[in-house]
């Protein structure tokens, strides 16, 4: 008897570890893929530091092999699994490994070990998720640490109160994600993938990281600024702070201290920068920051961050049309419709360098902008904008999208806003509440866009309201594309923004101008498919193809030239469609796998320039 239970948990242990691959990491074949694909290993996978504007030094990058399963919903933690995925690249992707679809009706298992971290005794450890598409619970040890709802915000668990004696954790992760059978933001995800609907992203898709800190610890930052006293503001968020502790915040730049203050930890400590350089596109200062919680002299707690003075307004020009201000002056803004697909990682690009070469071909280009459509990165994409001085426009991830869609102005009572249910409304409040906070401090972004093309539009003055109330440092659009609705005599919202493909044109200066800002905010969208960088062979698609590359950049040279005459007559800013080919689309600057630049990089900077002369 006692040989037969030896052996039969023998045989369990080897059916369970068997089940965890034992052939070589290799990415999912059969789609076109980057070249920085051959480059990833599960050693080297997205190791650079997650979070720049709270940085620590004490941080474990969990990215690796984990094991996975995939199991009808609401079943109990696995004991078996179906093979490994490579974190975080999410399940469907060729770069995880796996390259299968999960669906509504099931959800996606993970299962991996971690070291057990150093600390003392009163130490915190957090566990750290970049993003997960969409509802994500945790296990330490088998016991659920919490549940998060969010594709696109980072949140973290105290996971301290759950680790046991022992070298090793076990860290269990439930996913489910409904994609488009569900009224969560989504953006361009949808279960049947076509034309510009694409493939669906389950699960973890940015870095999964452990933090150890003190009891009382630095927790966040909203760091801002005020540039005709030329002060940065920074307000710490101080977890567990007791009775005398303080904040000392210090400003410097390349070395040298600029300026320090210290403030009790429900204050804001303000900066006085001397010979403050603004930050903008050409310019893009940025001054880093450290802040230390103190307890008498002791250093309990210490991150670093950085901030700019950089201020975004509107004002009327010397024919009374509102303008887009930077800093105080009117500077055009043109970028491209940027995606932040791939075809070999889906949402998530297969390493930084790829990340940001998308960033520096965007600017090589002459683009001075770039509006992130319905989809939310990385922190650290934001920080390469910061530091090359993109301007960003941030959109909310649509969802939500059932009622179909008309791009209509919504004027003398015309409805045209969406009925959601408040289950469907609360979780948009949410996340839009939460991405406007995460990505607070990054100065690039300028332009908060919760709703495109109504897809998912509703309570369109309500939302766009809240959305200024919560953070009234930044320009609101409102609709873009679509659905305006008026308050009062005017848009509700900073802009009017048209969609028209291919040509470029603006909202009527006469009617809009007085009270709005106005903007092209999607135009052109030429395609030219490149043989071999497709993601299929036929049926692709573009609101206009070409046969070769003299004749798309003359008939973009003509766009831009008529885009030029639209911002004498009153235009701020414009959205070219788009940075890449992204699926069945081919109308990108750049194929899918970006390996071919469509364009003649110098010829494409030489006929933007003007644009920011006029």
């Amino acid at each position: 008897m006692k040989k037969t239970l030896i052996f039969g948990a023998y045989l369990f242990l080897a059916q369970h570890f068997a089940t965890a691959q034992t052939t070589p990491y290799k990415p999912v074949e059969g789609k076109i893929m980057t070249e920085w694909a051959t480059q990833v290993t599960p050693e080297n996978v997205h190791q650079e530091y997650p979070r720049p504007q709270l940085t620590r030094e004490n941080w474990v990058n969990l990215n690796g092999l984990w094991d996975y399963a995939i199991k009808p919903k609401g079943q109990a933690i696995p004991t078996s699994f179906d093979g490994e995925i490579l974190v975080p690249f999410a399940v469907e992707s060729a770069l995880s490994g796996v390259g299968k679809t999960v669906g509504k009706d099931n959800e996606l298992w993970y299962n991996t070990t971690f070291a057990t971290p150093k600390k003392s005794s009163k130490d915190k450890v957090l566990l750290h998720f970049g993003a997960s598409d969409w509802e994500t619970e945790v296990f330490i040890n088998g016991k659920s640490v919490g549940t998060h709802q969010g594709g696109y915000d980072p949140f973290d668990f105290d996971i301290s109160d759950h680790l046991k004696p022992g070298k090793s954790q076990t860290l269990q992760v439930r996913v489910w994600d409904p994609s488009d059978d569900g009224p969560q933001p989504r953006g361009k995800q949808i279960k049947n993938p076509h034309a510009i609907w694409y493939t669906p992203v389950t699960g973890i898709w940015q870095t999964v990281w452990l933090e150890t800190v003190p009891t009382a610890h630095i927790s966040g930052l909203r760091n801002t600024s005020t540039i005709q006293t030329s002060q940065i503001l920074v307000t710490p968020e101080v977890t567990g702070a007791t009775e005398g502790q303080q904040v000392k915040v210090t400003a410097w730049k390349d070395g040298a201290m600029l300026d320090e203050q210290t403030i009790k930890p429900s204050e804001t400590a303000k900066l006085s920068i001397a010979n403050a350089q603004l930050w903008e596109p050409g310019n893009p200062v940025l001054y880093d920051l450290k802040v230390e919680l103190l307890d008498g002299k002791k250093v309990l707690d210490a991150v670093g961050s950085y901030a700019a003075l950089r201020e975004i307004s509107m004002a009327p020009d010397e024919n009374g049309i509102q303008r887009m201000m930077l800093n105080g002056k009117f500077l055009f803004q043109y970028g491209p419709l940027d995606q932040g697909w791939w075809p070999d990682g889906l949402y998530t690009a297969p390493s930084h360098e790829a990340m940001v070469f998308d960033i520096q071909k965007t600017q090589d280009m002459g683009f001075n902008m770039i509006r992130k459509h319905v989809k939310v990165e990385p922190a650290t994409w934001y920080h390469a904008c910061d530091k090359m001085g993109l301007l960003v426009w941030q959109d909310m991830p649509s969802g939500d999208m059932g009622n179909g869609w008309e791009m209509k102005l919504a004027v003398l009572g015309e409805q045209t806003d969406r009925d959601r249910t408040p289950e469907s409304e609360a979780i948009f409040r949410e996340e839009w509440k939460e991405i406007m906070n995460d990505f607070y401090n990054f100065p690039s972004i300028v332009v908060w866009v919760p709703f495109n093309e109504a897809w998912g539009q509703f309570k369109t003055q309500e939302i766009t309201a809240w959305t200024k109330e919560h953070d009234p440092s930044r320009l609101v659009n409102s609709a873009s594309g679509g659905n305006f609705e008026m308050e009062g005599t005017k848009i509700a919202g900073d802009i009017i923004d048209l969609h028209n493909y291919p040509d470029a044109k603006m909202p009527d200066p006469k009617i809009y101008g007085k009270d709005n800002i106005l903007v092209l905010g999607e135009f052109g969208g030429l395609g030219l498919p490149v043989d071999g960088h497709v993601w299929q062979q036929k049926d692709n698609w573009g609101y206009q193809s070409f046969k070769n590359q003299d004749e798309l950049f003359d008939r973009y040279a003509g766009l831009i030239k008529r885009l030029g005459e639209l911002v004498e007559a009153g235009l701020s800013a414009a959205v070219y469609t788009q940075t890449t080919d992204v699926e069945v689309e081919t109308n990108g600057l750049m194929t899918y796998d970006r390996k071919v630049i469509k364009f003649d990089v110098s010829k494409m900077k030489s006929i933007h320039s003007p644009l920011y002369k006029k």
